[in-house]
């Protein structure tokens, strides 16, 4: 089983202005069970714009998904955007 999350594809807009070279990336968030052990896992997915098949996946355990989603948040808590 492989299902689609979200994705959210790259836009002019989503980079700060910056004189650095910034890249333009895409992500996207999916799960999947198609592993020797069948466990399903969060699956994420970032591309540099023009490079599809070329990102990098990552294939997150629920410990991990979790551990992720909580650094997420507390980044947006420093930055004052909490919940």
């Amino acid at each position: 089983m492989r299902r689609s999350i979200d994705d959210h594809p790259f836009s002019e807009a989503d980079l700060p202005p910056s004189e650095d070279d910034l890249q333009r990336l895409s992500w996207a968030v999916a799960i999947s069970d198609d592993y020797d052990d069948t466990e399903p896992r969060v699956v994420l997915t970032v591309e540099e714009v023009g490079r599809a098949g070329a990102g990098l996946v990552l294939h997150l355990s629920p410990p991990l998904a979790r551990r992720l989603r909580v650094a997420l948040r507390d980044a947006l808590r420093e930055i004052g955007e909490g919940e």
